[in-house]
This record gives C-alpha cells, sequence and structure tokens, in this order.
C-alpha cells in the first residue's frame, strides 16, 4: 500500500511542479510532482460534471491511475474493486482506493511496469463497478503524451531532488504515526 501514500498531496502539487515546465500536448499536460521522484499527465474532461484524469509516473517505474470527479460520493480511503478496459487490455476487479483532492472525490490505483504503454496504445478507458459504469473516456493523444510524461521522469531522474534547503523525512515514517494503532510484524 506504499504506492497510495501521499498520493493526494503528490495530485494537488503536480501543478506547482518547478524544475520540468509544464507542457500542454494536446488535450493533455504534463509536468512534474514537486518532490521531483516523477511526474503527471493530466486531463480534464466535461462528461458527467467534470472528471478529472492524472496518470503519474516515478523515476522508479512505478505508476499510479487516479479519476476523480465532483459528483462521485467516494469517501478517503473506501477500498474499491473496479474494472478497467483498455482498449487493449482489462483489469477486472483491480484494487483501488478512495482519496479526495482539490475539492473532488475518486480513487487511486497502481498497475504493472507495462501500464503507461497499453496506456498510451489505447483508445478509451472504461471503468465499472460490477455492471454499474463509472466512467469513460477517450484517450486521444495518449501515445505522444505518455511519452513526454517519459522525457519528465527521464529529466527529473536525472536531476537532484528539489530540497529548499530543507531536510526531507524518511517516506516510510508517517505523518501521524499515532494515528492507528501499531501493525505487529509478522515472524518469518
Amino acid at each position: 500500500m506504499a504506492i497510495f501514500a501521499g498520493v493526494t498531496a503528490i495530485a494537488i502539487n503536480a501543478a506547482a511542479a518547478r524544475d520540468y515546465a509544464l507542457r500542454k500536448v494536446g488535450d493533455w499536460t504534463v509536468t512534474a510532482s514537486k518532490d521531483g521522484k516523477g511526474c503527471f499527465l493530466t486531463r480534464e474532461y466535461e462528461s458527467n460534471g467534470g472528471t478529472t484524469l492524472l496518470l503519474g509516473l516515478d523515476s522508479d517505474g512505478t505508476n499510479r491511475l487516479t479519476l476523480l470527479n465532483p459528483n462521485w460520493s467516494i469517501k478517503p480511503k473506501d477500498k474499491l474493486k473496479l474494472n478497467f478496459r483498455l482498449s487493449n487490455s482489462s483489469y477486472p476487479a483491480h484494487f483501488a482506493i478512495g482519496i479526495v483532492s482539490d475539492g473532488k472525490q475518486g480513487f487511486v490505483t497502481s498497475f504493472g511496469a507495462k501500464f503507461p504503454a497499453l496506456f498510451a496504445a489505447s483508445k478509451t478507458l472504461r471503468v465499472s463497478r460490477g455492471d454499474v459504469p463509472v466512467e469513460r473516456v477517450d484517450l486521444d493523444g495518449a501515445g505522444e503524451a505518455v511519452k513526454q510524461l517519459s522525457n519528465c521522469v527521464g529529466d527529473q531522474h536525472d536531476r537532484p531532488a528539489a530540497t529548499d534547503g530543507v531536510a526531507r523525512r524518511s517516506s516510510e515514517i508517517p505523518t501521524d504515526p499515532f494515528a492507528s494503532a501499531p501493525r505487529k510484524k509478522s515472524k518469518r
């Protein structure tokens, strides 16, 4: 679950990226994450009250897909099983977690290393919750946008992370370690 830690903050800060110039690629926007460890691809859709799609890619190859909409009632940390269908592949009953960002509710999930290439080669993304459709978006121009996303990640990887002179905490340390009961480590 470490991939989901801090996703809300990264998504909110994507527009405030420093070292990578924001780039428009058709209807897509590519920008670096504030932490300098990756980049985001963003597209806004007008359907159903306004859906925002974000595809994040980190320098270590991890990725995350986020969909947000102000009409959705997903709560932060809700655990969901959703069906994802690209033009050329599908991910049935795939785990996602609820988040809130920029006044919109939604979900975030992670896929394997091949997902950005499959996303780039697809014409559409369909998401459903069982038989209930959640969203259907076109991915026109995603191929070039994902190419720019990869370039952005490469630029971030080659650059030392921006620190503003402030030492960063280890990502393994939670913001509030007392918010929940500590988990016992299993003996292996």
